[in-house]
Formats: C-alpha cells, sequence, structure tokens
C-alpha cells in the first residue's frame, strides 16, 4: 500500500531514522560533513532492516547505499553534493502523509517496529525471510543480538552467509593418555571430583574427569555461569573438546574451559539438539563474536541453517548450474556450516572444502566476472576517438627513440596502435618486470596521441616515481624542441601549480605528467585523448574515474612493474587486453641475491665496500622514515643515516630520501646521488619504482623479513641497470616472529629466481591478494570462499561462463536470467562478496 505517491508506509518508517541525521549534516555546514569519518555503515544498517519492504523500489534503496559509499571515497566538494543527493534520494522516498511522517520518531524502537509491521500487514507484504532481524532468531536476546549486530550480523541472510573459518573432527574420541599435548581432542568420561576454588580475582572451578581406563583429565574454568554446576554433578558422564595443556596439580594433563556436554552410558549425547551442533560430528568454527561464547555462536547458526537456509534461492542461470554440475545454493550453505556429505572433505582441509566450497566459490567468481563483462563491453560499445596511428607514424617514432626496441616491446606497441585505432576506447594493460622498458612503450603511445593534436597524461601514485617519469620522458624527447611535457604534483607551489594548470588548460602541454592531482576538479585540458596510468592497483578507483571524465572518451594504458599472476590478473583486469613485455633489454647483467642474518652483517658491509672501491654506488633501503615507539627494533632511515655516517662508512657521502621531504629536498638528494656525489643513499620504499642510475651496483635493504616478495623484487630492480654485475643483499632481524619459517621460505625465493612472475606467485600463495596488492583501496574484490591461488580452475570456468552470458544477453534482459541481474545490482555491485568467512 503506497500513501502520498511516495514509499510504502512500512519501508517509509524504516528509513525514517536516516532523515533526521542527514538533514542535520546538510545544514552542519562543511566542516562537519568533511570531518565525517564514515557515513556508509549508518545508511547499511538502516536499509537492511527496510530492505524487506522495499519491493520494486528495492533498486532506489542501492542508490542510497552507493551514494553513502561515495561519499566516504569523495573529496571535500563531492562529500557535500553526496550528502545533498541523499537528503533528495530519501526525501522522495519518504513522501507520505502526516500521520505516517509523525511516527516517524516513535518513543522507542520497540514502538517503531510495532508501527513498520503494522503498515506491512495494513500493506499485505510478506517480508522477505532471509532478512529477518538477528534478534527474531530463537535464543537471541536484545544483549546477544547488539553483539552480533556489532559483528555486522543484521539479518537472519548474514548469519547464514557468515562462513565456519576452519572445523573441528569431534567423531572421534580418545582415551586422556592417547591425547597429545598442545592438540585438541575429544574426550569421554565420568566426574569424579569437583571443587570452587577462591582466588583473589574471583572463583575458580577445577573438575577431575576419569576415563575408562582410570586417568584423570583437569578441567578448569575461571570464569563461569552457575548452571555450570548442574551440569557437572559428580558421577556424571560427559564429553568434552578443548586444547589438552600440560600437567596440574599431581601432574594430570588440563583442559580449560572446554566445551562439554552430558551424555548416556553408551556415549550419546542426552540433549539431542545440543549436541548435533557441538559433538559426534565434523564441528564448524568461526570467528569470535565478542561476548557471544562459541558454543551459543554455534547453537544460534544451527537454528537459522535449519529454519532459513531452504530459502535461499539460486541466482545464477539453470544452464550454469547443470553445465558445471553445482549443487543448489541452500544445500551448499548447509553442508558448508555441518558437513554431512562432505564431512570427511571438511576435516581434511579443516575448511570449507569440496562441493560447498566449490559452489560458493564459483557464484563469488563468476560475479566478479560478469561484472568485468559488463564493464568491458560497455568501453566496446561506448564511441570514442579513432586515432590514425598509421605504420609510417609508427615508424617513425619507433625510429626516433635513442636505442632500439626489443622485440616484446614491438609487440606491445603494434598492439595499443591496433586498438587506438578503433572507434571505442582502449583499454589495455601493459604488465612488465622491472626494466622491461614499459616507459618508452608508453611514449610511443603518447606520440601517436600527440600526432593527432592530442594531449597525453601518464599519473603515478607518487611524486618521486612522476618526476623520474618526467626525467625520462624529457630525456627520450631531447630531439624533439617543439613537444613540451609538464609536471603537475600537489606539492608544487601555487605559483607553479597555477602555471602548470594553464599550460595544460590551453594546450601548450602536450604530454602531462603528475600525480592525483591530474584528477583533481581544478585540473583541465584542453584535448585529452590518451591516460596513461602507473600501477593502477595504488589507486583508489574514485582517482581513476575522475581522471576518465577529463577527456571524451579517452583511450586508457594501464601500466605495472609488479608481475601480476594470471589469477589476480583476470580478477583485476579482467576487462582489459593485456601485452605483456617478458623480456629485458640487452646489456642488462644478472643480479646476485644473498640473505644474511643481523650477525652477518659485517660481511653484506663488506660487499658494498667492495663496490664503493670500484667505484660503484650503493642504496640502504630501510622500512621506516624515523624511531617508532612501537617498533623499536626496526632502524629508522634518518638515524641509521648518521649511524652509516660516523661508525661505518666514515668516508663516504651518504644522501637521504624519504616520503615526508619536499619534493625540492627530494630532487636534491636524488640529483646529487645521479651526479655520483653522494655514494651511499639511504631511503625508504619511495625509491621502489622509477628510479634509475646505472652506476649503482648494491643495494641493501634492511628488516628485509616486513617486505612482500614484490616489494623487495621492485627494491632489486635498481640495481643491475647497467653493465657491471650487481649485488641484492637482504638483512634481516636476529629473532621474533618475522623470522621464522615463513619468512626463511620467503626470502628463499628470492636467493632463487629474479623472474618477477615466478616471485609474484609465490608472493601471491604466501601472503594472499589484499597484501599482495598492498592496499585495500584497489579493487581487489574482497573474497570470502573463494582463494585464487587454490581456485584457479573454478576462476576459469567462471570467467567463461559470464562472458558468454553476455555475449548472448548483454543487457541481462531474458526472463531467465532476471533474478541473476537484480542479485548483481542489490547484492554484488557494492560488495563483490558472497559471504564471509570467519
Amino acid at each position: 500500500m503506497t500513501r502520498g505517491g511516495g514509499a510504502p508506509d512500512a519501508l517509509a518508517l524504516a528509513l525514517s531514522p536516516l532523515l533526521k541525521p542527514l538533514r542535520f549534516l546538510s545544514r552542519a555546514g562543511a566542516g562537519r560533513v568533511v570531518a565525517l569519518r564514515e557515513l556508509e555503515p549508518l545508511v547499511r544498517q538502516v536499509v537492511e532492516q527496510a530492505r524487506p519492504y522495499a519491493g520494486d523500489l528495492a533498486p532506489r534503496l542501492e542508490r542510497l547505499q552507493q551514494t553513502a559509499r561515495d561519499f566516504d571515497a569523495a573529496t571535500e566538494e563531492g562529500r557535500l553534493a553526496a550528502i545533498g543527493a541523499l537528503v533528495k534520494e530519501l526525501s522522495r522516498l519518504l513522501d507520505v502523509p502526516q500521520d505516517i511522517a509523525a511516527l516517524a520518531t516513535p518513543p522507542s524502537e520497540d514502538a517503531r517496529r510495532a508501527a513498520i509491521a503494522a503498515a506491512a500487514q495494513k500493506a499485505g507484504l510478506t517480508p522477505d525471510p532471509l532478512l529477518t532481524p538477528v534478534d527474531r532468531l530463537r535464543g537471541v536476546g536484545p544483549a546477544i543480538s547488539e553483539k552480533l549486530r556489532a559483528k555486522g550480523l543484521n539479518t537472519v541472510q548474514d548469519v547464514l552467509l557468515n562462513l565456519p573459518r576452519r572445523y573441528e573432527d569431534r567423531r572421534k574420541r580418545r582415551m586422556i593418555a592417547e591425547a597429545p599435548i598442545g592438540e585438541r581432542s575429544v574426550i569421554e568420561g565420568n566426574v569424579a571430583w569437583l571443587d570452587e576454588v577462591r582466588a583473589r580475582r574471583g572463583r575458580r572451578l577445577e573438575v577431575r574427569l576419569r576415563d575408562d581406563a582410570g586417568d584423570h583429565l583437569m578441567l578448569l574454568w575461571f570464569h563461569y555461569r552457575p548452571s555450570l554446576l548442574q551440569r557437572l554433578r559428580i558421577g556424571s558422564r560427559i564429553v568434552v573438546s578443548g586444547d589438552v595443556r600440560t600437567g596440574w596439580r599431581g601432574g594430570a594433563k588440563t583442559m580449560s574451559h572446554p566445551d562439554i556436554e552430558p551424555v548416556d552410558a553408551q556415549g550419546d549425547a542426552l540433549q539431542l539438539d545440543a549436541g548435533s551442533a557441538d559433538f559426534g560430528r565434523v564441528v564448524p568454527v568461526y570467528s569470535d563474536v565478542e561476548g557471544v561464547p562459541a558454543r551459543t555462536y554455534r547453537r544460534i547458526a544451527r537454528r537459522t541453517v535449519d529454519e532459513y537456509a531452504q530459502h535461499l534461492a539460486d541466482v545464477l542461470p539453470r544452464g550454469v548450474l547443470e553445465r558445471r554440475a553445482l549443487w543448489p545454493l541452500a544445500d551448499a550453505v548447509r553442508e558448508a556450516h555441518f558437513p554431512d556429505r562432505s564431512a570427511d572433505v571438511a576435516a581434511a582441509a579443516q575448511r570449507p572444502a569440496g562441493e560447498p566450497h566449490r559452489r560458493m566459490a564459483f557464484e563469488e567468481l563468476f560475479m566478479v566476472q560478469l561484472g568485468l563483462a559488463l564493464r568491458r563491453r560497455g568501453v566496446k560499445v561506448e564511441p570514442g576517438i579513432a586515432f590514425r596511428a598509421t605504420d609510417e607514424s609508427i615508424e617513425r617514432i619507433v625510429g626516433s627513440l635513442p636505442w632500439p626496441l626489443t622485440r616484446a616491446q614491438h609487440r606491445a606497441v603494434h598492439a595499443i596502435a591496433d586498438d587506438m585505432r578503433k572507434p571505442e576506447p582502449m583499454n589495455r594493460l601493459l604488465q612488465g618486470d622491472v626494466g622491461s622498458g614499459k616507459t618508452a612503450v608508453a611514449l610511443c603511445a603518447a606520440l601517436l596521441a600527440v600526432e593527432d593534436g592530442y594531449q597525453a597524461a601518464l599519473m603515478a601514485p607518487t611524486e618521486i616515481l612522476a618526476e623520474q617519469h618526467l626525467r625520462s620522458l624529457r630525456k627520450l624527447l631531447a630531439h624533439r624542441r617543439d613537444l613540451h611535457v609538464e609536471l603537475l604534483t600537489g606539492s608544487l607551489g601555487s605559483r607553479e601549480r597555477a602555471h602548470a594548470e594553464r599550460l595544460v588548460r590551453s594546450g601548450t602541454a602536450r604530454i602531462v605528467v603528475g600525480t592525483h592531482a591530474l584528477a583533481e576538479e581544478d585540473t583541465a585540458f584542453h584535448k585529452l585523448g590518451l591516460a596513461v596510468i602507473d600501477e593502477q592497483h595504488r589507486f583508489g578507483v574514485m582517482t581513476r574515474a575522475r581522471l576518465m571524465k577529463k577527456g571524451s572518451r579517452p583511450d586508457v594504458l594501464v601500466m605495472t612493474a609488479t608481475p601480476i599472476p594470471r589469477t589476480l590478473a583476470l580478477t583485476l583486469y579482467g576487462d582489459l587486453d593485456v601485452s605483456v613485455l617478458d623480456e629485458l633489454p640487452p646489456g642488462r647483467t644478472p643480479i646476485a641475491t644473498r640473505v644474511y642474518r643481523d650477525s652477518q652483517r659485517e660481511r653484506a658491509y663488506d660487499v658494498v665496500r667492495r663496490e664503493l672501491k670500484a667505484g660503484r654506488q650503493a642504496y640502504v633501503v630501510l622500512p621506516l622514515v624515523e624511531e617508532s615507539e612501537k617498533l623499536v627494533d626496526l632502524k629508522a632511515a634518518t638515524k641509521e643515516r648518521d649511524r652509516l655516517a660516523l661508525d661505518v662508512f666514515a668516508d663516504v657521502p651518504i644522501g637521504l630520501v624519504h616520503g615526508r621531504q619536499t619534493a625540492q629536498e627530494r630532487n636534491e638528494a636524488m640529483d646529487r646521488f645521479v651526479r655520483g656525489e653522494d655514494r651511499i643513499l639511504v631511503a625508504t620504499t619511495v625509491i621502489e619504482v622509477g628510479v634509475d642510475v646505472p652506476n649503482a651496483t648494491v643495494m641493501l635493504v634492511e628488516h628485509a623479513e616486513r617486505f612482500g616478495l614484490s616489494q623487495l623484487h621492485q627494491l632489486r630492480g635498481r640495481v643491475g641497470r647497467g653493465a657491471a654485475k650487481s649485488h641484492c643483499l637482504l638483512l634481516t632481524g636476529t629473532s621474533g616472529a618475522e623470522w621464522g619459517p615463513a619468512a626463511r621460505e620467503r626470502l628463499k625465493v628470492m636467493e632463487d629466481t629474479t623472474d618477477g612472475f615466478r616471485i609474484a606467485e609465490a608472493d601471491l600463495e604466501l601472503r594472499g591478494p589484499g597484501e599482495f596488492l598492498g592496499t585495500r583501496q584497489s579493487g581487489m574484490p574482497d573474497f570470502a570462499v573463494a582463494e585464487l591461488t587454490r581456485d584457479q580452475a573454478i576462476l576459469q570456468e567462471a570467467r567463461e561462463e559470464a562472458f558468454a552470458l553476455i555475449k548472448s544477453d548483454p543487457d541481462l534482459r531474458r526472463p531467465e536470467n532476471a533474478a541473476l541481474r537484480d542479485a548483481f545490482h542489490n547484492r554484488w555491485r557494492g560488495r563483490l562478496s558472497l559471504a564471509r568467512v570467519g
């Protein structure tokens, strides 16, 4: 029932808590709006409660959430606009009579919910069972409900899709003598003795359990409820599960705060409902919900699965399910929580595995690939610039470079030229290892655009890299006095910035190199035709989108010096065409890599001294700029430069470069090192990419165990750029978790190979995609079930099906794809994740 031309009464009431804070923000002024850290969680919580009553208005709720997400990522001006858009959209939805508006702020939350329920019943609405609030579940009172919501578990659907992070096999019971120290065990026995001990910090419960062999296990609780004593009467038979620890009084093994269950003489659970979730099966283990015992949450999950899993509907097309032999989603979710048919597989893997894992991982990966297929189709359909890019112009441009291109560079230039000739915008990834010559290829593409009267922009993630690109391009274009290359970064002075912006706006600057400043609102291009984005994964989605809007559908070339494994490339850049530079220019010599413990430091310094004596130069890289109270064991760059200058290389001039310096200070330090005035350069990772000093032959990295493999490979690429043999020395800490078997395994990869793609595969496998990329704003989907290193075959299947579907039904308009279209827009467009593990 809709009255007043706006939302249904129930929906209006459910959304009403948003109106007051949004109106307040719209009147509060820019300062308060800009200072607001996050708006999306508030909007998401209210929208989730309102979604059951949305009906045909569901897309408008999604627009509310998307606007809130845009607010969190927006600039100051964008935030003000986003607040205005939210108030406007909400006001349209809440265009209802006064009697409804009067109920927008009832005296209590219970009264508001009662009003919503009454309005829904009056309108004949049937809420989606999956969107039932968690406080409606059996056994979930106000206190537990609040704790679940703090974890992001607001609805039944959230609980269903909050999958176990691992499993425990509680089907086999052990005798106490057989239970290994340090492992979880399930043990059955009789309560032989019980004592409540009063201590300074409260009471402690000690229970002695005797098994059938007469051995004893001490059970300990340091905080407990009185009701626990009712289950632990002397003589009662119980089964317990927990970590077995070393001896207590009398040398007995112990188990602290175990799960317990009363059993009969035959070992069968006396409370079937509880026992079915906790014992006698492969038991799910979820990530902790603060304030909710694991046993309690497991029972909540069990009831939720039993009552609501049946409502999970498949959105994947029937043909896909049949071709790929995928389980129904409801069955997969049931099995993922409480494995039955797949119990042996789950127990062996100790995490979601087998057919349940395959089914849900496929949907996650399918939805990502569907988004990439839709984005690729949009790029191909929308009109762009058809550059001439003739063979004659390509030969002329390539021939003007100071050195010949490699075969891989030639292939990349011709592939880019082919794309630029087409009327739809180019969207290509140029991937190459350190030193493979990506800048020269990008310059050829830029010159093809410039020859047609357009501008080219090259956006880099750091000012040091932008400045290095500027130097490289000006060196390559030394013969072109008519072609102006301009630098535009955030640290330019107001006068310099205004001058640079005038040159860009007028078109005098034909090639523009810069950082995020290129995408800022004040920056306007005369005629942008090509955008080159270096290390795209280090930019936010909004930054890239703003740069794209500076021209009329410009061609886009994405570059990365981080070799990307195939699985990650298909996920991050699956909508792009790919060119790979898989060979290095001639004249490069291999780099010898060696790992040294801190106790072997002098041996590493001897290598540096030998190279300095031969007239070479060296880098010393550290992870910090200044000393940190939290990381006192790390050498800070400023302090280490002083130590090296005084105690180790007293007669050697040493420079310092880090990200907190001004652009002028960094440029001066780099120029001194390039000219050879400073023989050693102490730096942070600001020199990770883009720095090119052929005379530098030593890269010494302190605390190498704290860097990712791909980052170490990038740092190693700063040497070996001349004809002399070069060295990469990886110094590690002396102790701690950082220097364990995993660290040794990672660093051994660096000693064994200089192949960036092999290193990237190892890095992805060891650290996962989030750490591999080093940033959460990269656009990397937050996978809950899928594991890119393990699920390569599933990814390929999902990609084939998604791209085939978009080819046959480009807009997902066929009736059989309606559910998929709605799910993609409502569930996936904002968060590319089916579920959340742990």
